[in-house]
């Protein structure tokens, strides 16, 4: 079983547990590190809008409280029940540029089962970048 097929069911989970109560859009995600960690993160809205955590770079922000540092984490499996499959926005798209090689993978799926992936360097070509 590839890793992005282990993380999926994960993914899954942690979309059900998200606060999503003003646009009722779930996501979760679930990501490795190259220690063998896994750790999951949803969205979670709040009324101020711009204080809104997504399930991206809520995963990426437990990850370094649990002591990733940049390149440390090397995969994000994201998922949104939704006929479309999502991208992440700039905000995580640049997160994950500081904590990701920009060879590392990012793949999306959607509640029928589709998905596509994306290296960091595709979703965000030319970023501000340590690695």
């Amino acid at each position: 079983m590839s890793t992005e097929q282990t993380l999926l069911p994960l993914a899954k989970q942690a979309a059900e547990r998200a606060y999503t109560p003003y646009s009722k859009f779930s996501v979760g995600a679930a990501i490795t590190t190259k220690q063998g960690d896994t750790i999951l993160g949803c969205n979670v809205e709040n009324a101020a809008y711009p204080v809104t955590l997504c399930a991206e770079r809520n995963a990426i922000t437990t990850a370094v409280v649990n002591g990733a540092r940049p390149g440390d984490i090397t995969e994000v499996v994201i998922f949104v029940d939704t006929d479309e499959v999502a991208s992440p926005c700039g905000a995580c798209r640049q997160v994950m540029s500081e904590f990701m090689s920009q060879q590392a993978k990012v793949t999306s799926f959607n509640g029928k089962g589709q998905s596509k992936t994306w290296t960091v360097a595709e979703l965000l070509p030319d970023s501000f970048t340590l690695l």
